[in-house]
């Protein structure tokens, strides 16, 4: 079996992959104030539940846009699951061509999603992935990754709403029954559910028209569910499309 993990700035994805079939998901909140002994203790306990043992494990990979828990995530991996991780970064071939202007720039969640987009669903693709910023992806026919857009995300642009508006209450995040809110509740809903689907939708529109052939639109992260209920562009919701990468980028490695 195959530990992939990805960590995020707001949250931790881990999935466990039995060859192509992911057999049970994860998601923590990231501290990067926790030790590698913590998070040990964590996967300890989630594995515990699934029914798996360390001992089953026969690889770890690891794709992290948060350097300072790296330490702790790969201390884990060794103490914990007796893995050396593989870690995406400048030593593993993804076999992905990035024509930006600099690489190294670029986010590896974003670069293992273009991977996973690509040989799942072929090109060309725009990716759109909702985490702590909303990141718009660009994939050729060819399976070239060719830059994208970065938005402020769902979670930090509700939390700034609800910090510097006193009379603005924290409210779930789900599609209102109607565009006009009649209440304040209802009214926060409708702007950031249909807030965020417009700008999506907006960009990906816009996007598409620098492609000579119409791309797929994928959308993933935890409320892409959400969005693409009240969204006009978004086609294909895979919420786990990062752990299918890493899963993709692993299986390569190891060949």
């Amino acid at each position: 079996m195959l530990l992939a993990i990805d960590v995020g700035n707001t949250n931790m994805v881990l999935g466990i992959f039995a060859g192509e079939k992911l057999m049970v998901s994860w998601r923590i909140s990231t501290q990067r104030q926790q030790t590698g002994d913590e998070y040990g203790v964590i996967l300890k306990i989630l594995f515990s539940q699934a029914g798996i043992t360390e001992q089953d494990l026969s690889g770890v990979i690891i794709s992290s846009v948060v350097p300072p828990l790296m330490s702790a995530i790969t201390e884990m991996s060794r103490r914990y699951m007796q893995q050396e991780p593989l870690v995406i970064g400048s030593n593993i071939k993804l076999d992905i061509n990035l024509l930006v202007d600099n690489p190294w720039e670029v986010g590896a969640d974003r670069i293992v999603n273009a991977v996973a987009g690509y040989e799942l669903y072929g090109g060309p693709l725009i990716i759109v992935d909702f985490g702590t910023a909303t990141t718009i992806d660009a994939v050729s026919a060819a399976g070239d990754y060719l830059g994208g857009a970065i938005a402020p995300g769902i979670g930090i642009s509700t939390e700034a709403l609800f910090q510097k508006a006193a009379k603005l209450p924290r409210v779930e995040l789900k599609k209102p029954q109607h565009v006009i809110g009649r209440n304040t509740i209802a009214s926060m809903q409708s702007g950031i559910i249909y807030g965020f689907a417009g700008q999506v939708d907006g960009i990906v529109k816009r996007m598409a028209r620098e492609f000579t052939t119409a791309p797929q639109v994928i959308a993933t992260g935890g409320l892409a569910s959400l969005i693409a209920e009240a969204s006009e562009t978004l086609q294909i919701i895979n919420p786990l499309l990062t752990l299918d990468g890493l899963r993709i980028i692993y299986q390569r490695h190891m060949q």
